[in-house]
């Protein structure tokens, strides 16, 4: 195991791993711990009650934090024509079609995400192996394969962040930067889980929220109590009987 740095033991000192905090404690204790020079994301993990070897328990999606994740993305959209000039005019950073794929096979990744229109992507399939270990292949599921590419680009600079459950049924997504209120923290915090909880396949059994944790880059995870979302839980099942 990598020895961690004195700055990290001090900082872990500040958090009870036997403890499970509120949203809100978690939350300043991961801002209170960040001890990197720069301005750290502030990241969450939920452990969900999904076997993602399950076609019928796949959890994938996207999210507008709305607070943003300061962080700007780089956008590449491909389309053609009438589609092209709508990305261009929203904003997008690149817009093209085939000189970006060659562009890409070249080893090129100047962008944080792609959008593509349904038209293009038999295109863009041809670098499916590329795009595919890196995240970035554009999906319906979290609308980055749509018509409609300004919604599209507007929503990603505005914030969205995409999330999906690894095979321990674990969600990693970014809320924001330590430089944000907590209460702006909270609030993407909120989106998160709400929109986790809204995209709970029918198939899974038993608690899906099992564990959450708070952490910021290269700083110790914070656990928080689920307790919370549990009772939310259980009420919007009682609620859907």
């Amino acid at each position: 195991m990598a020895k961690k740095g004195k700055k990290y033991l001090e900082a872990a000192k500040l958090v009870d791993s036997s403890s499970l905090y509120s949203v809100v404690e978690a939350i300043e204790l991961a801002k209170k711990t960040s001890t990197v020079k720069f301005d750290a994301t502030v990241e969450v993990a939920f452990r969900l009650g999904v076997d993602t070897r399950k076609n019928d328990q796949q959890v994938r999606g996207a999210v507008v934090l709305p607070k943003g994740t300061g962080k700007t993305a780089k956008v590449l959209v491909f389309a053609k024509g009438d589609k092209a000039a709508e990305a261009e005019a929203a904003g997008a950073d690149y817009v093209g079609q085939g000189e970006y794929i060659t562009k890409i096979q070249q080893g090129w990744f100047d962008f944080d995400v792609i959008v593509a229109t349904p038209d293009m992507m038999g295109e863009v399939g041809k670098i499916g192996r590329v795009l595919g270990p890196k995240g970035l292949m554009p999906n319906p599921k979290t609308g980055t394969v749509t018509m409609d590419v300004t919604k599209a680009v507007n929503e990603i600079k505005a914030g969205k962040v995409e999330y999906r459950a690894e095979k321990a049924g674990v969600v990693h997504t970014p809320i924001g930067k330590v430089s944000f209120s907590t209460e702006d923290l909270v609030e993407n915090f909120k989106a998160v889980q709400e929109a986790l909880a809204k995209a709970k396949p029918a198939a899974a059994k038993g608690t899906y929220f099992k564990s959450v944790a708070v952490t910021t880059t290269m700083g110790p995870g914070v656990r928080v109590n689920t307790a919370e979302f549990r009772s939310e839980e259980h009420t919007s099942e009682l609620q859907s009987r």
